[in-house]
């Protein structure tokens, strides 16, 4: 219910003091983003003082980055609390940090790369792919954190760095053309050479969950959700590679029991 001594402002004072476009507002409106406090007796809008805190919200997001349809969505259906809107913006702030800050790291290896004299003893590109890989994987992880917990995402963050990075998508990227040559050549998934694929196989699963039973088990859920994954994002290994080594794995669980 609104405040009857509230004082309220005709569209252009209010962009005015809020410091945005009229044309900005109309716009908002149009969209359902930020809907006027009410209007004149000749229709036109006008905004209260709260409304103020509501722009601020939408003018953080949009500057983090937020296209205004993920906005409408974030904001949508929310009961208006300041407290908790500002400390959504403030983790969501706090992460674009952190995204910054990898980033940062992986330029200053490439930087590292450059100085001690590897640059002339590899190809050109050699040390940027480190920070394309860097950014590709933020905005992959932007849709895969919602298979996991805020507890686990701080988990998963911590532990990571550039370094290990890099170091696990080399053993990743070895072992997955390793169990593509056995599939080819059509080796049993019981034999010792599967065996000791889904060993390191296992391992490496081990190094992304920390030995961690919650993360593996919402790895499993990420990966059983193909079917929702966005289009850009495929996974590294053909389905042949998948059902070979699910197999193998199975029995090595098995031998083990």
């Amino acid at each position: 219910m609104k405040n009857s001594t509230e004082r309220l402002y005709q569209t252009r004072e209010f962009a005015n003091r809020a410091g945005v476009t009229v044309r900005a507002l109309h716009h908002y409106d149009r969209l359902g983003l930020l809907k006027p406090s009410g209007r004149t007796a000749a229709g036109y809008r006008l905004y209260g003082e709260r409304d103020f805190a509501r722009l601020e919200q939408i003018v953080t997001l949009k500057f983090i980055g937020f296209p205004l349809k993920q906005i409408k969505e974030l904001l949508g259906g929310q009961a208006f609390d300041l407290r908790t809107t500002l400390r959504l913006q403030r983790k969501i702030i706090e992460e674009k940090r952190r995204q910054l800050e990898l980033a940062i790291r992986a330029i200053e290896y490439a930087e590292r790369v450059v100085r001690s004299g590897a640059w002339n003893r590899k190809p050109a590109w050699e040390a940027f792919r480190k920070i394309i890989e860097v950014i590709n994987m933020q905005q992959n992880m932007d849709w895969v954190n919602k298979y996991y917990t805020d507890e686990q995402l701080a988990q998963l963050k911590k532990r990571w760095s550039p370094e290990l990075q890099e170091k696990a998508q080399h053993d990743w990227t070895t072992l997955i053309k390793e169990v593509e040559s056995v599939v080819a050549q059509g080796e049993d998934p019981a034999s010792e050479k599967a065996q000791a694929l889904a060993d390191r196989w296992q391992k490496l699963i081990e190094g992304f969950t920390g030995g961690d039973s919650g993360i593996a088990q919402n790895l499993k859920k990420l990966y059983a959700d193909q079917a929702n994954w966005p289009s850009t994002f495929h996974k590294h290994y053909s389905n042949e590679v998948g059902v070979f080594i699910c197999k193998a794995m199975e029995l090595r669980k098995q031998r083990k029991n």
